[in-house]
């Protein structure tokens, strides 16, 4: 049988099964952020501040406030349009509080580790919200409330059991100081579970046309003689340019996804325009390459994109 003829049953067959197997539909995920990063002492280093803090609506830098501007800003334009000068106003002097509030705690928490001041220390912050999104409706799936120390875990907010947790021994001591205040701790579930839900379909509702919509991947393949044994191909497929970063590529021999231990991944990775890129790589015998394809779904398609490696050259 022909190469020409094989492929075109393979490309028939595949979209049969495709067709007699109904995709699994995946729910939209979001997520907001904010992150506060307090530094012990200057560095002097260009972009790098004492005191700096971000919001990110799914991945996306939505502002931004520094110790030198000292000065809440948007970092997208449909921010800058629909938020009122207002919410700067009090988001500004909200970002001042707590750039005190964290100089304090780094001197705090480094005479409580007994730690040089001559040295750099980094205390760091996180809190938000994520939703799960079918259709109209939108569930809270997780909140989040985290502080690290020089990059380790230091104290958790457990959501269900609306208390926090200490992962070190010095964290014990503000564990139990803030566990002591019931009051804050409802106030710290209340805020994850629906305040932090209500601004991010809020800032979503706002959000301009490429940020509801998203934007599609670009799918490319490659097939390489393989370096670690030349009787055999890498065949490789990526796909860029992205958003959200929600989506799902599989590597596929006859239309069936090959398990994910026989595939090297590197993982979903930001692009410098806030688009993501996925790469997937398989070795295989030189001689089955029409046998594979590479399967994208994303929520930009009207229907997945199937492509093959029989056309490409080694």
């Amino acid at each position: 049988m022909g190469t020409s003829v094989a492929t075109k049953i393979f490309a028939v067959l595949c979209v049969f099964l495709l067709y007699r197997t109904p995709l699994l539909l995946q729910a939209e995920k979001h997520s907001l952020y904010y992150i506060y990063t307090a530094l012990s002492k200057p560095v002097n280093q260009p972009g790098i501040y004492q005191f700096s803090a971000m919001g990110l609506l799914d991945d996306r830098q939505i502002d931004s406030y520094n110790s030198e501007e000292q000065k809440k800003i948007p970092k997208q334009q449909w921010m800058k349009e629909k938020m009122q000068e207002d919410y700067w106003e009090k988001g500004t002097q909200s970002r001042k509080s707590k750039e005190q509030w964290f100089n304090v705690n780094v001197d705090i928490l480094m005479k409580r580790m007994r730690h040089n001041e001559s040295d750099l220390h980094v205390l760091q912050w996180r809190h938000g919200c994520e939703v799960e999104r079918e259709g109209d409706e939108v569930k809270f799936s997780k909140g989040i409330s985290e502080y690290g120390y020089d990059g380790e875990n230091f104290l958790f907010f457990d959501d269900k059991e609306s208390q926090w947790v200490a992962p070190v021994d010095a964290a014990v001591p503000t564990k139990r100081k803030w566990d002591n205040v019931p009051i804050l701790n409802q106030y710290t579930k209340g805020y994850l579970e629906k305040e932090c839900v209500d601004w991010l379909n809020k800032f979503r509702e706002y959000a301009d046309e490429e940020l509801r919509n998203g934007t599609p991947p670009d799918v490319h393949v490659f097939a390489k003689r393989s370096i670690r044994d030349k009787t055999k191909l890498k065949l490789t497929c990526l796909v860029s340019g992205f958003y959200p970063k929600d989506m799902t590529l599989v590597m596929r021999k006859y239309c069936t996804s090959l398990p994910e231990d026989e595939i090297e991944s590197t993982g979903i990775r930001p692009n410098h325009d806030e688009t993501f890129q996925l790469r997937k790589s398989v070795e295989i015998n030189e001689n089955e390459k029409s046998e594979y394809d590479c399967f994208v779904s994303h929520r930009t398609f009207k229907e997945p994109v199937i492509t093959q490696w029989d056309a490409v050259t080694a």
